[in-house]
């Protein structure tokens, strides 16, 4: 049973990317489809989000079956059989974006991953240029953390781009599988990952996607960074440009200044991403939750999240001060550099407290205490309550007026 909601779900997902891309129903009301969706298979009913799309007006019968044949359809399978060099063995995913084969690469006999375009994104050039930009960018780096990048082409009307084929799983299906990770193997798992994006960040590429579903570990304990679609050189302002104002990202580990759409998003947009990750990772909960991904964006942007040691509380100290530093809202307050945050990772690693942190947070704990209004950091203080230091001016007054009163009541009685 499991298995066939398991299945129900990926469907969904590539049609409602489909229908996203489409532009026949915006985000949020697909997501609320798929709220509903959610709903009525935990009560036993059969559905799926194609049914309800049509069913509240935002598909027509027509539309669903065409979009639902375009989502399902295999006929990419043949022409990929064409890409010359290439014997195609299987299809390993679907999405809405691209298909992904398993096949062999003749001139070196090795085995390869190869991500098919379809037809219908191949006629749109924003999603061509994109398609290769990936590929360009996974091209720049090389890094065993890192997928690496093979060749790009087109064959038969069909854009491939074929990368290093990964034999393991992603983190997303061990929070699946097995729910909350082990704070050792979080901690190995984020350093690994960091050095990925050390690398990237020193080629001046920001990932601007790191998610669970894009960490993977090969059956060795190898991570690899994967999925470049969105990343984009610090360098390329005409591309910062012509996104500005556009949310690029997942609403679930977005940071604040994606969804603001800014223009010069840096290396601290992967460390808040990362920080998202890794809350997930260590509690078994994103850290904002919402039935849309507006509602989950506007946490991200105005909402405190609840401390990760307050989920589980078999967490050290460091691991919630960390996080926190990686996802402060302001990114003047994070790791000032991937650098120093695997700094810190290596410390926890050793069962030292992250310092780099810790003085990220003495220094904010000073910076309150001098305009008056703040407590000590969450993480640190789990245990303790906030007293409002009027109570205690106000008891101590009362104190005093009553010793007066009992000096002048023995005064008088003499």
């Amino acid at each position: 049973m499991e298995l066939g909601h398991d299945m129900a779900n990926t469907e969904d997902s590539s049609f409602a990317r489909t229908v996203i891309d489409g532009k026949f129903a915006t985000a949020d009301e697909v997501a609320t489809c798929r709220e509903q969706v959610k709903k009525m298979r935990r009560s036993g009913t059969h559905a799926n989000l194609a049914q309800v799309l049509v069913e509240r007006g935002f598909l027509t019968d027509s539309q669903c079956r065409r979009l639902s044949e375009d989502s399902h359809s295999d006929s990419m399978y043949k022409p990929a059989q064409q890409i010359p060099g290439y014997q195609i063995l299987g299809k390993i995913g679907q999405g809405a974006m691209a298909t992904v084969f398993k096949a062999k690469q003749l001139s070196l006999d090795r085995i390869v991953a190869i991500k098919v375009l379809p037809k219908r994104m191949s006629e749109n050039a924003e999603f061509v240029n994109r398609f290769y930009k990936e590929g360009r960018a996974a091209a720049k780096l090389n890094h065993v953390n890192i997928v690496q990048a093979i060749d790009v082409g087109e064959a038969g009307g069909y854009h491939y781009f074929v990368m290093e084929y990964i034999d393991g799983k992603t983190v997303w299906d061990d929070l699946r599988e097995k729910g909350i990770y082990p704070e050792k193997e979080a901690i190995e798992t984020l350093i690994q990952t960091t050095r990925a994006l050390e690398h990237s960040h020193e080629r001046g590429l920001i990932h601007r996607d790191i998610k669970p579903k894009n960490i993977m570990i090969t059956k060795t304990g190898v991570v690899k960074l994967a999925d470049m679609g969105l990343a984009r050189e610090t360098s390329d302002v005409e591309a910062a440009m012509a996104e500005a104002g556009r949310a690029y990202g997942t609403p679930y580990y977005i940071s604040p200044e994606q969804i603001r759409g800014e223009v010069s998003i840096d290396f601290r947009a992967d460390i808040y991403s990362l920080g998202a990750t890794f809350y997930h990772m260590v509690t078994g909960r994103v850290p904002f939750e919402g039935s849309t991904p507006s509602e989950v964006m506007h946490k991200h942007l105005k909402e405190p999240m609840i401390p990760p040691d307050h989920l589980n509380q078999s967490l050290t100290a460091g691991i919630g001060e960390a996080i926190e530093v990686m996802m402060a809202k302001d990114r003047e307050d994070r790791y000032p550099s991937t650098k120093d945050l695997l700094l810190d990772l290596a410390a926890m690693q050793r069962g030292e407290p992250p310092l780099i942190a810790r003085r990220k947070y003495d220094h904010d704990t000073l910076q309150g205490l001098a305009s008056g209004g703040m407590t000590l950091p969450r993480s640190s203080t789990k245990a303790e309550k906030k007293v409002n230091p009027w109570w205690i001016v106000l008891a101590l007054s009362f104190l005093l007026l009553l010793a007066v009163l009992v000096i002048l009541a023995q005064f008088l009685g003499r």
